[in-house]
């Protein structure tokens, strides 16, 4: 009898500015992968990268278009990580949570559409049938009751992790439901103390078993903000940047002095909103 994989499948969706990407976004994915393979529990089935919309309002933040292309660039060698548009297509900024939701109902929705052409093709894509007591051929189907949609959770480096205890940028609610409903993976660096951040929340705290802390092995002290400010000062960006993102940089003339001033009169979304729940 064949053993069947009995881990969880998981879907790494890492929303974010990716002002430029870096070759840190991608390690993220990679470093995230390995250590959810190594505990035995999870099988990591996909990851997404989510662009945030303009309407996030951020300083200096390029034009959805432009970032939208170069994370696709910088995937196109990647057999597992794809960049969704959904989010960076929308008009206005779309919470965190929102955007869980989503790809969560998404990964159902593909499930529902995998079963359907199963049945309809009788199933031939596992090529296995079974006989019934009546010696009739019967499809092997595995049906959708029997399998578990992948559970979607939110990768992350530990600057969205420090976030949380900013309650401006994040609503106490959104908190709890994606650590509770949905999990963070949160890949740490030096000089930040990620356990001593959950010990100090209570919500963190309560759902630690769903919170997953991986060490970088490897460091990679790259930012998307210290590859605008290289570009500004010129000093080169190769190898910080996929080579077809800093060719896209270069083509479209992206990030100078004053693209880095764009917004600088705005506030940052998410301030503008629950500040104003605040009041």
């Amino acid at each position: 009898m064949e053993k069947t994989d009995e881990r969880t499948d998981v879907v790494l969706l890492a929303p974010g500015s990716y002002n430029p990407i870096t070759i840190r976004h991608l390690r993220l994915f990679e470093v995230a992968r390995d250590y959810l393979h190594f505990t035995g529990e999870y099988k990591v089935v996909k990851g997404i990268i989510s662009p945030v919309s303009d309407g996030y309002k951020k300083k200096g933040l390029a034009e959805g278009q432009h970032r939208l292309s170069m994370t696709q660039l910088a995937v196109q060698t990647s057999d597992w990580i794809k960049v969704d548009p959904w989010e960076c297509l929308m008009k206005d900024w779309t919470e965190t949570v929102e955007v869980l939701r989503h790809h969560q109902q998404q990964q159902l929705v593909g499930m529902i559409n995998e079963e359907n052409m199963d049945q309809k093709s009788g199933c031939r894509k596992h090529n296995e049938r079974k006989r019934d007591s009546s010696s009739q051929d019967v499809p092997n189907c595995i049906c959708l009751e029997c399998r578990a949609v992948p559970q979607v959770k939110l990768l992350c480096g530990v600057d969205v992790f420090e976030s949380f205890g900013n309650p401006n940028l994040w609503k106490p609610e959104h908190i709890v439901e994606i650590v509770s409903s949905f999990g963070v993976v949160c890949v740490t660096r030096n000089g930040v103390d990620a356990q001593k951040l959950i010990y100090e929340s209570d919500v963190l705290w309560r759902y630690r078993n769903n919170i997953h802390l991986v060490e970088e092995g490897i460091t990679h002290d790259v930012s998307s903000t210290k590859v605008r400010l290289s570009l500004r000062r010129g000093i080169s960006i190769r190898y910080l940047v996929p080579d077809p993102v800093l060719d896209y940089i270069k083509t479209h003339k992206l990030y100078s002095k004053e693209s880095e001033e764009k917004n600088s009169d705005l506030v940052l979304e998410p301030l503008v909103r629950y500040t104003k729940n605040l009041q």
